[in-house]
């Protein structure tokens, strides 16, 4: 018995000393939410500067009349892929980088409901945007990041690379529900002790209305892109009305998720704005239940508008009054929000730091998005303005002023916090800078060009009018936003190193995730606090500020009696 118990513990002692995956073997094979939020954020930030360098090349090519930088063909493979690039590979998963990173941490969660299929949702993500650009090697699409069929099915029929895009929209699109779901499981059943949904922090509440509309929006887009797929290959007529199809069923289902991706894109955006205005305004967010309240019912709009999409195709005029009204309601709580966050700012002892100065930019140009939203929802405007540089100009009003600056409010926000390092200011404030008057001089002129008729998707104009003086301003728009945006990447790959460290709390934070160490250990908390509000780290600091009151108090006691 000794013998045969001698022989065994070698076996034992080998089997329970089995080392960690160290290295990049730990990025690949890792569950922890915090990595896997990592790895989406510099994935995506990859793809945005993909799409940024796709844009600029375009802009080259407008930047004058009757231009030959660009062949037709490129031109259109070059749009294809910076909108297919910005929607479905940066927007949409970045806020999932953020949202698989901090939601644990703010709710008082140690990791994701489903920490396995946290990681599948990233790899498919990676493996749809690889797919999608291995196209650039055999035929990349050229049909737009709609893919309208029949264009898709018949103009490109040869070609694998509307293929490609099928591939990505499916890879893409299980990454997201997968994502979702996770998301909704674990803000629902993993929250701190006393976190009822009142005291959920407004990040949340909108990852929340977030993933809901993944859930809902990503079926439909999913089986759009299979009829179309069947079309392409095996001899359906979904959209082909010579074959009893309808081109319009293709729009009616593109656009049932299509609008709600807009709000998929700009709600988390909502949530980070609601989280750093109060932190800097130094006063709770002002009207915390009617924000939430408002979050929700953009949600729930958002599903009710996505034939304003459609206004120049043949449909009844009451459908179109619908349309336009709806449009016009979701106006309201999006309004709401604004008040709330001006509100907010309102008397504030106000810290003008990075994070407060592009948060305070979101506001100004989503404002002027949203109100020129307004003009296109008027479906006779629509009818003139319909796929000129207008409608061009409302979208990136709406996606970069809006997405991309809420975006980078988060990075200078959090990034203390995940990597323990403090970006530069005054780097910050020169990225800030170039990217408002960037994203100015580019997309406010675009509005005269479209009133002057220049149609979108084209990679040529002629001399006329003031066209060319217009693309010219534009053109050198881009260029000042492409170097703002550069200005911030250096700035995180500098300060990884050479950062002032930021300790657990720099900006005297009111939510959760600023209560452990940046950036946060493995287990995220070693206690959990009991959540109290919906500022629980002010509720944390008042305590131990009583604390340390009544210990100095002890004290002086104790060497009063002694004397």
């Amino acid at each position: 018995m000794a013998a045969a118990d001698t022989t065994l513990v070698p076996e034992i002692t080998a089997h329970a000393v089995t080392p960690e995956p160290r290295g990049w073997v730990s990025w690949v094979t890792t569950t922890d939410h915090k990595r896997i939020g990592i790895l989406y954020l510099v994935t995506t930030f990859v793809f945005f500067l993909l799409g940024g360098v796709e844009a600029l090349l375009m802009r080259i090519q407008l930047g004058a009349p009757d231009n030959t930088f660009l062949e037709p063909s490129t031109y259109n493979a070059l749009f294809t892929l910076h909108g297919t690039t910005m929607i479905f590979l940066f927007v949409v998963p970045i806020m999932a980088g953020f949202g698989n990173y901090f939601l644990p941490l703010m709710i008082g969660a140690r990791d994701m409901a489903f920490p396995k299929l946290n990681a599948l949702s990233y790899w498919l993500l990676l493996f749809g945007g690889l797919v999608f650009y291995i196209s650039l090697f055999f035929s990349p699409p050229e049909a737009g990041w709609t893919s309208y069929a029949p264009l898709s099915n018949e103009a490109f029929s040869e070609t694998g690379g509307i293929d490609a895009w099928i591939f990505l929209i499916h890879l893409t699109g299980i990454s997201s529900l997968i994502g979702a779901i996770n998301f909704y499981a674990t803000i629902a059943n993993m929250r701190a002790p006393g976190m009822g949904w009142g005291r959920l922090p407004l990040f949340v509440w909108s990852l929340l209305t977030y993933a809901i509309l993944l859930i809902l929006a990503l079926p439909v887009i999913a089986g759009a892109v299979t009829l179309l797929l069947t079309d392409r290959h095996f001899g359906t007529g979904f959209f082909d009305q010579s074959r009893g199809g309808d081109p319009m069923l293709w729009q009616h289902l593109f656009w049932f998720f299509g609008h709600p991706e807009v709000y998929i894109m700009i709600l988390p955006g909502f949530g980070i704005i609601s989280e750093v205005l109060p932190v800097f305004a130094r006063k709770p967010i002002f009207g915390y239940k009617a924000i939430a309240a408002a979050t929700v019912v953009i949600a729930f709009l958002a599903l009710l508008v996505w034939a304003h999409h459609m206004f120049t195709t043949p449909s009844a005029t009451i459908v179109l009054v619908f349309f336009m009204i709806s449009s016009f309601l979701i106006a309201i709580p999006t309004g709401v929000k604004i008040f709330n966050w001006v509100a907010t700012l309102w008397r504030g002892t106000v810290e003008f730091k990075t994070p407060l100065i592009f948060a305070v930019g979101f506001i100004s140009v989503f404002l002027i998005g949203g109100i020129t939203g307004v003009f296109l929802a008027v479906f006779p405007v629509d009818w003139q303005l319909h796929d000129t540089y207008f409608v061009v100009a409302h979208l990136h009003y709406v996606l970069v002023g809006g997405s991309v600056f809420a975006i980078f409010a988060g990075i200078y926000y959090w990034y203390p916090k995940i990597t323990g390092r403090m970006l530069s200011e005054s780097l910050g404030k020169w990225s800030f800078g170039f990217m408002y008057l960037g994203i100015n001089v580019t997309f406010l002129i675009q509005h005269s060009i479209g009133l002057d008729g220049m149609p979108r998707r084209i990679y040529e104009y002629p001399d006329v009018g003031h066209l060319a003086t217009y693309n010219l301003i534009s053109t050198v728009g881009s260029f000042m936003l492409g170097l703002g945006v550069v200005m911030t990447a250096w700035n995180c790959v500098r300060s990884l190193k050479k950062g002032v460290k930021a300790g657990p709390d720099p900006w005297k934070g009111n939510t959760l995730e600023w209560f452990t160490d940046s950036p946060p250990p493995v287990n995220n908390f070693d206690v959990i606090p009991r959540i109290r509000s919906v500022e629980p780290m002010k509720d944390i600091r008042r305590q131990v500020a009583r604390q340390e009151e009544g210990a100095l108090e002890r004290d002086a006691e104790t060497a009063e009696s002694a004397h």
